[in-house]
């Protein structure tokens, strides 16, 4: 069997969406919400079942010839990693300056790191969507996000 990009892919898709899966199960929930149609397990765990449907097609409908092989030259780990640790700072962000700043945060940093310099569009690409998602999450379906403790010490709360 030969082993390509795209099977490594599906499976590394199918482990992530197995584990989000798992750990969306154990969100702790108010008392009586679990006979609530829509809770706060209900995405993540429809998620989780979206990306492991997707990461079994990946697997199935690999590439098998030999211009698919396995080859990591040309990938540039060093962009990934700088995305990575850019995730890690957007969690420890969340919980110190909130979900709206640390996601703009974030989606301007990582449009940086992508390449983007210009800082109009930085900012256009990154505070729209981000306000819309908090919009979206804290007004339209009533979900209570912390506003990050600096903004708690500095306003009091």
């Amino acid at each position: 069997m030969v082993v390509t990009k795209d099977h490594i892919g599906g499976l590394i898709f199918l482990c992530l969406s197995v584990a989000y899966g798992y750990y969306a199960r154990v969100i702790p929930m108010l008392p009586g919400d679990e006979y609530e149609p829509f809770n706060a397990q209900t995405l993540p765990i429809a998620l989780s079942y979206m990306g492991g449907v997707l990461g079994i097609l990946m697997l199935v409908t690999g590439r098998r010839g030999a211009e698919s092989k396995l080859n990591l030259a040309g990938l540039d780990f060093v962009l990934v990693t700088k995305l990575l640790v850019l995730i890690v700072a957007f969690a420890f962000a969340l919980e110190w300056v909130g979900f709206l700043l640390s996601t703009i945060f974030f989606l301007v940093g990582g449009y940086w790191i992508l390449g983007e310099r210009k800082p109009k569009t930085l900012f256009i690409a990154s505070v729209p969507f981000a306000v819309g998602i908090w919009f979206t999450l804290a007004k339209l379906l009533d979900i209570y996000l912390a506003p990050g403790r600096l903004f708690t010490q500095v306003f009091g709360g």
